[in-house]
């Protein structure tokens, strides 16, 4: 089990977890501060320049699950995690990627009152060898409060358990996150457990659309990126019979005949992926009330919408997306496609092409 302590930089919330491994029986701590160290040693410098936060590198945000996980195999119990999360498209990525190796979170958020925080920001220690460091430093806290309150106003305070440490030493905010964890109060995060795959997979996507012939993408909450309502094939399980499953369970619509073969695509292994069989089935139009009927938010997916396909090019990855326009192109002929690394080959008609495609 994980206890993720987060919020504002300057919130307390390395000093609370030192006092929290006291307190929790088999813990240790994890700063998730000592990758974003260890990366100069890692990554070029020019790599480095382009990112103004190690967050935003997904070596970063991949090195701390795989580095929890790790620890938590060697030493078992508890791992004590201080780490500011702002981003919940970040924080999706990090607690799915735990959730798929059956790691369980706890998530608190540290919350005293803005003007206490920034009292403590004026007054944090700063390292002395860096140049400009008491300016930098605390510049950098001060300039992250506003995406704390935000956070804090939406999606981090639905999830995780606030705790006012406004009044609080480290000792006593320790106490009340040992005591929520004890009973419960604390939870654990609902977020899909999807297993990361250890070889190829074969996988199952359905197109659906609306009235007016947009397509809806889903934003799940175990991963990062927009994509298409489907998931893996379980062994034994038709491709098709998986994508209606897998609309069914995403978003409440049961689909009652088999959809259309569209395209199937084959995904090469590209570390830190292993590739494998896509399938994109046309699942046809809803209704509006069928639309409305969506269950959201849920355990698998935060949002979702209808978009045109010059929307869906701003939101899909690249490879996805040239699977849905091959999709979408033979959805308009009535012929299915055959792709590689999503282009067509071989030699088949090729809907808006002058006529054999062949790769």
């Amino acid at each position: 089990m994980i206890v993720w302590i987060n919020g504002a930089f300057g919130a307390g919330k390395t000093s609370a977890a030192r006092e929290l491994i006291e307190l929790i029986p088999n813990s240790t701590l994890f700063d998730p501060e000592v990758i974003g160290g260890g990366l100069p040693d890692l990554l070029p410098p020019k790599h480095l320049a382009e990112v103004g936060d190690f967050q935003d590198l997904p070596i970063w945000r991949r090195l701390v699950v795989d580095t929890a996980a790790a620890l938590l195999a060697e030493v078992g119990g508890v791992l004590v995690v201080p780490m500011t999360l702002l981003r919940q498209d970040y924080r999706d990525e990090i607690f799915g990627g735990l959730a798929s190796r059956r790691i369980a979170v706890r998530h608190v958020v540290l919350a005293p009152d803005e003007t206490i925080l920034r009292e403590r920001i004026t007054g944090r220690p700063v390292p002395a060898d860096l140049p400009d460091g008491e300016m930098r430093v605390r510049q950098w806290s001060f300039d992250h409060i506003e995406p704390y309150r935000a956070a804090l106003a939406g999606w981090l305070g639905a999830e995780a358990l606030r705790v006012d440490t406004s009044a609080l030493t480290p000792y006593e905010t320790a106490e009340r996150v040992a005591d929520a964890v004890r009973t419960g109060a604390a939870s654990v995060c609902d977020i899909v457990q999807t297993p990361e795959p250890t070889g190829e997979t074969l996988a199952a996507g359905v197109l659906l659309f609306d009235e007016h012939d947009r397509v809806l993408l889903v934003d799940p909450t175990y991963k990062a990126g927009w994509e298409f309502p489907g998931g893996v094939v379980e062994p034994g399980e038709a491709p098709a019979s998986a994508g209606v499953r897998e609309v069914a369970e995403e978003t409440g619509i049961h689909l009652t005949e088999a959809p259309r073969l569209l395209v199937v695509d084959w995904e090469p292994p590209l570390p830190p992926g292993y590739g494998g069989m896509r399938f994109l089935f046309d699942g046809g139009h809803l209704d509006g009330e069928e639309a409305r009927r969506m269950l959201l938010p849920g355990p698998e997916l935060r949002d979702c919408r209808f978009v045109t396909e010059e929307e869906a090019a701003r939101l899909l990855p690249p490879v996805r997306y040239e699977r849905l326009r091959w999709a979408l192109r033979a959805r308009e002929s009535g012929v299915p496609l055959y792709l590689e690394a999503s282009a067509p080959v071989g030699r088949q008609e090729v809907p808006g092409g002058s006529g054999p495609e062949s790769r």
